[in-house]
């Protein structure tokens, strides 16, 4: 199987499946002389783990990092950098009855059509564990964006799931960390508990709006055509398990626009350009302004689900499909830090590609900012 690695300098390969004895990330690229250890990836880790509220997967996971390369005495050495987390708690039995099943919903039927063969347990490469590895990855970025750009921060939540929406004029960063939905709206996160606990109990799944946001990003990161920011941040995004779309700003709400409403006006503050909206979520023309950079995607509704669903097995014969074993009732819920990893992946890529490109020294001129 190729394409298992992302990143231009900053450059991440995933390897493992969901039942394997282990899965983890080779990280090349990283500059030497960050300040790293397993604790600071573990902090990250801890909060895409499973099991830790009853809207999550049961799967009890500890997922213990272990960096086995690319640091010496507490730094990196600027070598490859291998990380691995093992699996301790499958239950590959509960994947026996539907071996020779097409789930619907699920990559199982594509698999099998490019390669001839699959992993059943558990979704094999194609599952959402495999995102453990992004996440262990994307702390070792944080910990280089905190050394080059200090005051860069990157926050994940969720905006909406399945027809509940939050109310932004209730909109409190604190109450992110306060509930199990990451959701900034302490009643919204009343509400969806109500809500979830019912869809839990009929055997279904619901849908989400993930976003996340990156402020303190420097002007000048990506590139006008092959390389712009937004596209590599929304293929980053993309990639994630169950993401069907993904929107920059304003988004898919900008077709309904006109340009009086979409342009952000400019004016000069002391220094640096100021802006007096944010619809192009902080990127124009594939480069970052250095407003705040905004993201969203819509995560599907797990299709692991105890209803049952017609489907055909591999000699194309008829039959119902009930999904057992532990699943999310939102899979939106634990997408939440995999999305603020991809993102600090990405921008640290870009940050990394435009030193190299310009010596460091960023955009020319009286109005541009030094990176």
């Amino acid at each position: 199987m190729s394409y298992n690695t992302f990143g231009h300098l900053f450059r991440v390969t995933t390897w493992g499946e969901s039942h394997g004895p282990a899965l983890g990330a080779t990280v090349d690229g990283c500059p030497p002389g960050v300040a790293l250890d397993a604790s600071q990836i573990q902090h990250w880790l801890d909060r895409r783990k499973p099991g830790q509220s009853r809207y999550t997967t049961q799967r009890r996971e500890p997922d213990e990092v272990e960096i086995l390369s690319g640091v010496y005495e507490g730094q990196t050495t600027g070598t490859p950098i291998q990380l691995t987390i093992r699996n301790v708690d499958q239950r590959s039995r509960d994947y026996g009855n539907i071996a020779d099943t097409f789930r619907p919903g699920h990559a199982d039927i594509t698999y099998h059509q490019k390669y001839g063969l699959r992993d059943p347990r558990g979704g094999g490469r194609s599952s959402a564990r495999e995102t453990a590895a992004r996440v262990a990855a994307g702390g070792i970025a944080r910990e280089v964006l905190k050394m080059l750009t200090p005051d860069l921060r990157i926050t994940g939540y969720m905006v909406q799931m399945g027809p509940h929406h939050i109310d932004r004029a209730r909109f409190d960063a604190a109450e992110i960390d306060r509930n199990p939905f990451w959701v900034p709206d302490a009643q919204a996160a009343e509400d969806w508990a109500k809500a979830l606990d019912q869809i839990r109990k009929d055997g279904n799944s619901v849908g989400a709006m993930i976003e996340v946001t990156a402020s303190g990003v420097p002007a000048g990161l990506g590139a006008p055509i092959y390389a712009k920011l937004d596209t590599e941040l929304a293929a980053a995004m993309m990639s994630i398990n169950a993401v069907k779309g993904v929107e920059i700003g304003a988004g898919l709400q900008a077709a309904a626009l006109t340009g009086t409403e979409n342009a952000d006006e400019i004016e000069m503050g002391e220094s640096d350009p100021l802006y007096r909206s944010n619809k192009a979520g902080g990127i124009l023309g594939g480069i970052s302004t250095g407003q705040e950079i905004v993201v969203r995607f819509a995560v599907k509704p797990t299709s692991s689900i105890t209803t049952p669903r017609a489907s055909i097995l591999r000699d194309g014969s008829p039959n119902t499909v009930i999904t057992k074993g532990r699943h999310d009732p939102c899979v939106g819920i634990r997408a939440v830090p995999v999305a603020e990893a991809m993102m600090a992946c990405v921008l640290l890529d870009h940050l990394l590609l435009h030193r190299a490109q310009t010596g460091a020294l960023g955009p020319i001129g009286e109005i541009g900012p030094k990176l």
